[in-house]
Formats: C-alpha cells, sequence, structure tokens
C-alpha cells in the first residue's frame, strides 16, 4: 500500500528530521538554520504542502508561492533552469529541498544587498525602490526577527 504523499512529507517533519533540513540547507548556503527556520514558520506554518497564489488589483495571476519556504514562481524558473528541480512539484513533495531552495533564495537576496535584517525583507518584498515595499520588507524582517529571538531563547534555554 503506498502512503500519500502528504503523509509522508509530514513524517519527513518530524523534529529530528525538521532540524536535520534547517541545519543542512543553512550549512549548504552559509546562512543561519533558526533565520532559515524562522522564514518557513513565517511563511507557511511549516506546511510543506503549501501554495500561495499572488494576484493584480485586477484579479489575474501574477505569480505563485510553494512549499513551506513559500518559492515564487520566478525562482522556481531559476532552479529549474539551473537543474535542482524540474517542477515546483519537486519542492511540494521534498520539504528538505524546499528548504534548500529557500536557502539559496536567501543566500541570493543577502549577497545583493548584505547581510542585514533590512535586506532579510527582501526575500518577501523584492528590491524596488518604492517606499511601500521598504515598507514591506522592515515589516517582514521585523516578525523574521521576532520568530528568530524565540527560536534562539528556546534553544538556548534547552541546551
Amino acid at each position: 500500500m503506498k502512503l500519500p504523499a502528504i503523509f509522508l512529507s509530514t513524517l519527513l517533519f518530524l523534529p529530528q528530521a525538521q532540524a536535520y533540513c534547517f541545519n543542512y540547507a543553512a550549512a549548504k548556503y552559509n546562512q543561519n538554520p533558526l533565520v532559515v527556520e524562522s522564514i518557513a514558520i513565517w511563511e507557511s506554518s511549516l506546511r510543506p504542502d503549501a501554495v500561495g497564489r499572488n494576484y493584480d488589483k485586477a484579479g489575474r495571476l501574477l505569480s505563485s508561492d510553494y512549499c513551506l519556504m513559500q518559492i515564487n514562481t520566478a525562482n522556481v524558473r531559476a532552479l529549474v533552469s539551473i537543474g535542482v528541480i524540474s517542477s515546483a512539484d519537486d519542492l511540494l513533495k521534498d520539504p528538505c529541498l524546499c528548504v534548500q531552495a529557500g536557502a539559496w533564495v536567501l543566500a541570493k537576496h543577502l549577497r545583493k544587498c548584505g547581510n542585514t535584517w533590512r535586506c532579510l525583507g527582501s526575500y518577501n518584498a523584492g528590491f524596488s525602490d518604492d517606499p511601500k515595499q521598504e515598507r514591506k520588507r522592515q515589516t517582514y524582517a521585523a516578525e523574521i526577527r521576532s520568530i528568530y529571538e524565540r527560536l534562539y531563547a528556546r534553544q538556548h534555554r534547552a541546551s
């Protein structure tokens, strides 16, 4: 009997497997695993099957975001072009691959604008100079930092 993919991905995200995936992906792209995990918590509440849709004001689909790291269509295309994945379905089926993709996106952004909380906001709000996007970057970075601080405190209480 075959187990449904969602059940398997849920099993994969037991705490031990989850920690491994975040640690591995963060190490691979020289990122902080708690920051990467914080992004996943904010973006999808750690749901490997999460799919978000982005629409314009007229209701036209602009892009989609996939998996627990909410990898945008533009980054999916980039990952396909470099041979990391064959489609967005790969990210939905493999949570660890999704986390690696998210760490790759984060590293790419931080290389562009610096290893700062403000720059981290570009993971969600892009690089536009528009003041509205700047506010989105700042708000997003503050949310991620808040989650990170809670994870950090919990990790250090446990050790």
